[in-house]
């Protein structure tokens, strides 16, 4: 677990780990950051699959056609897949806090910096390489976009399963206000590289009890 992955990843204990809390009173404006631009246009999802820790939805990336811009990066960043955390408890899902809250589900969209690296794996490993957009889950009224994703959990039940999951646009799942945080931070399953910016909008979806 967590607590033994310095034995074999000495950078967990490095000084860009993640996730973090983020203290609201102390993010800092810049005036240099961009607004976000998600151009989730086309639809290009290819699979679904379940690792063990999570559920991923995977994109095919050989484009900018589905990518994020604007916010601190200089360049497009292709999504290559988003997958879910999500706790025990309703109220502990979530990786980052907010000032100390959890959520009970956190998305995480990652994308790569294609216009630098060739493959996802050299970006993976590179500290401008991924940019991952954090999404809370919260329990509210039900999402209709969810329900897609939710009925499609049937195919990849067991560890080591994949089924094809076409047509699903991400954007479904992205709140009305793309007002975020953003601050330079690293995976935060193994290896834990210290590779991503991190972008974590501050208003989360809803999802009902049920979808949870």
């Amino acid at each position: 677990g967590p607590s033994e992955w310095h034995k074999s990843y000495p950078i967990a204990q490095g000084n860009r780990q993640s996730p973090i809390d983020i203290v609201s009173a102390r993010a800092v404006y810049d005036p240099n950051l961009k607004p976000l631009i998600m151009s989730y246009e086309s639809c290009t999802s290819l699979n679904i699959s379940n690792n063990g820790h999570s559920v991923m939805v995977e994109f095919e990336d050989t484009d900018d056609k589905t990518a994020i811009s604007g916010g601190p990066f200089e360049n497009p960043f292709r999504l290559k897949q988003f997958h879910f955390h999500w706790g025990t408890k309703h109220s502990q899902g979530s990786e980052h806090t907010i000032d100390g809250k959890s959520f009970p589900c956190e998305l995480h969209l990652v994308h790569w910096n294609a216009r630098k690296y060739a493959t996802f794996g050299e970006a993976a490993a590179a500290p401008d390489g991924l940019a991952v957009v954090g999404v809370f889950l919260e329990i509210g009224k039900e999402h209709a976009n969810m329900n897609r994703l939710t009925d499609a959990l049937y195919m990849v039940k067991f560890k080591g399963t994949k089924a094809q999951f076409r047509s699903f646009n991400p954007k479904c799942l992205l709140p009305l206000s793309l007002d975020y945080w953003t601050y330079l931070g690293s995976l935060t399953t193994p290896p834990l590289n210290e590779s991503v910016t991190w972008i974590v909008l501050k208003e989360p979806i809803r999802i009902s009890e049920k979808q949870v």
